[in-house]
């Protein structure tokens, strides 16, 4: 463990084998990191924060937090976030309310550029890019392997589907399935996110599956309860289709259509 003399580390934080802590960073108690996460200078982690292993998190980021909810009142709320993460300069990430379960979750190997706000109560998964000034408001679901354009905002409570792409300043307000891939303010569904998926080794034929899906849903004109019992013969046949047919019918904002 190597703790500049600048920095500022409450005795009650447990800081394992290998952390790295730049001058003037302070750490306040109950914090936790894992071993070789290395905290840049001028960076503030408030708990209760669990961070994981080997993260790298650059200067003047502020993590864990108070949540910008005025229903707020002092409760206890945590951040709990994976390994591996990168979390560039200025980023902010609030710990979770009493009202959304308690807990704000960022997963492993993100990618989580300057300037991004992941508010109170989100879920982000594993392998996501967050472009600079990328914003989650409260609640939001962010699954596997989504990239979020530069600007790109989304309204609070809604999910975005695994391996979904949002172009540079999409306003995120529906539902975004997974595999789409939207762009506009507000976001409009503009295709599937087909070179995402090639470059993580989908087959051609699960993307042909999941572009058959794609026009069923957004192509085909069908209101949305026919183009979900298409969908749901399609799924006999493709796990992809199934798991955007789960994500539709979980769907509590509505698609983005």
């Amino acid at each position: 463990m190597s703790v500049h003399p600048a920095a500022m580390v409450d005795p009650a934080a447990r800081l394992a084998a290998g952390v790295e802590v730049g001058p003037y960073s302070v750490i306040s108690a109950d914090v936790e990191i894992g071993a070789g996460s290395r905290i840049g200078a001028h960076v503030v982690i408030d708990g209760p924060t669990r961070i994981g292993r080997d993260n790298r998190i650059w200067p003047f980021s502020a993590i864990g937090g108070d949540p910008q909810d005025k229903k707020y009142h002092g409760e206890r709320g945590e951040l709990v976030i994976g390994d591996r993460n990168t979390i560039r300069e200025y980023v902010t990430i609030n710990r979770g309310t009493g009202d959304g379960g308690g807990v704000t979750r960022v997963g492993s190997d993100n990618w989580i550029m300057a300037y991004v706000h992941i508010a109170h109560d989100c879920r982000v998964g594993d392998h996501t890019v967050l472009a600079n000034n990328a914003t989650l408001a409260g609640h939001v679901e962010v699954g596997d392997h989504v990239i979020l354009g530069g600007f790109a905002g989304a309204h609070q409570f809604c999910k975005i589907g695994a391996h979904a792409f949002a172009a540079m300043y999409s306003a995120i307000n529906r539902d975004v399935p997974p595999f789409c891939y939207v762009a506009g303010q507000f976001a409009e569904p503009r295709g599937v996110n087909s070179e995402g998926l090639k470059r993580r080794g989908f087959s051609s034929e699960r993307v042909a599956a999941i572009k058959r899906a794609y026009r069923t849903l957004y192509m085909a004109g069908l209101p949305l309860a026919e183009a979900r019992a298409r969908l749901a013969e399609q799924a006999q046949e493709s796990p992809d289709v199934a798991a955007m047919l789960a994500f539709i019918e979980r769907s509590e904002r509505s698609l983005v259509r």
